[in-house]
């Protein structure tokens, strides 16, 4: 990343091959742009992942607890006299 804005930091020199701030700014508001954007494009499906990883999580955590519950429960003999 770093050397990727290094390049084009070199590319975008006037003639005197001096960057000027504005060439610094210009620069990292093009790249804050384009983060941002793949950001809202990545958002609705990373959703969609969280929420059936979530559904997972609890299914895995229910399952297991009901193993651990049935192994470990004591049985209740109840006889009448």
């Amino acid at each position: 990343m770093r050397i990727r804005l290094i390049r084009q930091l070199m590319l975008a020199t006037d003639d005197s091959g001096r960057v000027s701030l504005s060439d610094v700014e210009q620069k990292l508001r093009d790249l804050g742009s384009n983060a941002q954007s793949l950001a809202t494009d990545a958002a609705p499906p990373m959703i969609g992942g969280l929420v059936a990883a979530g559904v997972v999580a609890v299914a895995a955590v229910y399952l297991l607890g009901r193993r651990r519950g049935s192994r470990r429960a004591s049985v209740l003999e109840i006889r009448r006299v």
